[in-house]
């Protein structure tokens, strides 16, 4: 929600989280931030595999592990075990009401547990069904398990990054697993537009593997356009330079004068106006052949200051620059603060810090996309939800005593 009085461009939309660790609950998070009552079914045996899943093994004990915590504000969660007929019924009456339904199993599973996309359509012909998967819902590798690492070495990734020496390299978070939430985000909400002008349901099939090789744009398209076969740069940047991480007197600082102009302008700043006419760097393609020497001449002169002195004077003056920062530098600083990316909620189940987690970076008439409640707690919400589908306190301690919740 962008806060607790503006409804989100979500509100009064239903989704059914059937999501493990990343990847699709990333996704439901988005939809859940848009305004979106987002209901996470879980198994009662421990629930989404992400509860165990952190740095911190007390959380992890708790059920509450960080990774959990991270993606899961802002839904409710009721605990089915799928296996059992009562508590498979009880899911159908869900589809029945809902408008989307999200999972991330291996292929085949949701159709072995009995809610295909044909019987899930006889349900809910407005049904949305989005598939998210390692490999996608065909294709020789679809039984395939998969995780982000093995997505990002697949795709395809890491043997581009990183340098010839370390690569290949994985990238520093689960990059991958997020760029798959986000397409399936973007496709629900898509399909739902859809929805809007049809009447009609969809069923959606989101590779992460696909996701992943349409993220590496140019350096894909280098090789299908060009044949220039991919290779780790390290902090530069291929298309251009200077353009990559740069040493200064105290750190490291990105800089990204990719046009002429910016060039030159840079060479004056630095107080190096003479490397403009240098055979070796004057044109935007010899400066690329010789990167490794014009860095050089060009960290000689950044040595002469810090690197947020020359973040100031660079990007005042038209010249893309800033500091390399680690984690705890990014969320102190002044842009992360004034944009309220941050949101501080109540701990699930009580506690006396509060719960810090992220948003979405996006803002709807100029208001953040704000989640107003915590993770919930395993089966936190199981009574509440099933009583708003027409079960009575007696036939709800039924399903608990005999374990179909």
């Amino acid at each position: 929600m962008t806060d607790a009085t503006t409804p989100g461009p979500l509100t009064g939309i239903t989704v059914l989280d059937l999501t493990n660790v990343l990847a699709g609950p990333y996704a439901a998070y988005q939809l859940a931030l848009m305004g979106a009552d987002v209901i996470k079914v879980e198994t009662p045996e421990g629930g989404d595999l992400a509860r165990r899943l952190g740095t911190s093994a007390e959380l992890n004990a708790q059920l509450l592990g960080i990774s959990f915590l991270a993606q899961n504000a802002q839904k409710r969660s009721i605990t089915l075990d799928l296996k059992t007929e009562r508590g498979a019924e009880a899911l159908r009456r869900l589809v029945a009401t809902a408008d989307v339904l999200v999972e991330n199993f291996r292929p085949g599973v949701l159709e072995r547990l009995g809610f295909g996309w044909d019987h899930l359509r006889a349900l809910n012909s407005r049904l949305i069904l989005c598939q998210v998967s390692g490999f996608g819902q065909t294709g020789p590798m679809r039984t395939k398990p998969a995780y982000d690492q093995i997505i990002q070495g697949y795709s395809g990734m890491m043997s581009v990054t990183g340098t010839a020496e370390t690569g290949p390299l994985r990238a520093g978070f689960p990059l991958a697993d997020t760029i798959g939430g986000l397409a399936a985000a973007f496709a629900i909400s898509s399909a739902l537009a859809g929805r809007a002008r049809t009447g009609a349901g969809a069923v959606i099939d989101v590779s992460m593997l696909e996701t992943a090789v349409t993220a590496m744009g140019w350096v894909v398209s280098n090789l299908l356009v060009d044949g220039h076969e991919p290779r780790p740069l390290g902090n530069d940047n291929g298309t251009a330079a200077p353009s990559g991480a740069f040493t200064t007197a105290d750190g490291m600082l990105n800089i990204a004068a990719n046009k002429q102009e910016q060039f030159e302008l840079l060479c004056t700043l630095v107080g190096r106006p003479d490397l403009v006419t240098d055979d070796r760097f004057s044109e935007r393609e010899s400066r690329k052949r010789h990167r490794a020497a014009l860095t050089a001449e060009l960290e000689s002169a950044l040595a002469a200051r810090p690197a947020a002195e020359w973040e100031d004077i660079l990007s005042s003056a038209g010249v893309p620059a800033a500091a390399v920062l680690r984690v705890d530098e990014m969320l102190r600083s002044p842009q992360i603060l004034d944009r309220g990316l941050v949101h501080e909620l109540p701990f699930p189940g009580g506690g006396d810090a509060p719960l810090r987690v992220l948003g979405n970076g996006i803002r709807i008439d100029g208001k953040p996309s704000t989640p107003r409640t915590p993770p919930p707690l395993l089966g936190e919400h199981t009574d509440e939800i099933l009583a708003t589908l027409g079960y009575s306190a007696e036939e709800i301690a039924a399903l608990h005593e005999e374990g179909a919740v």
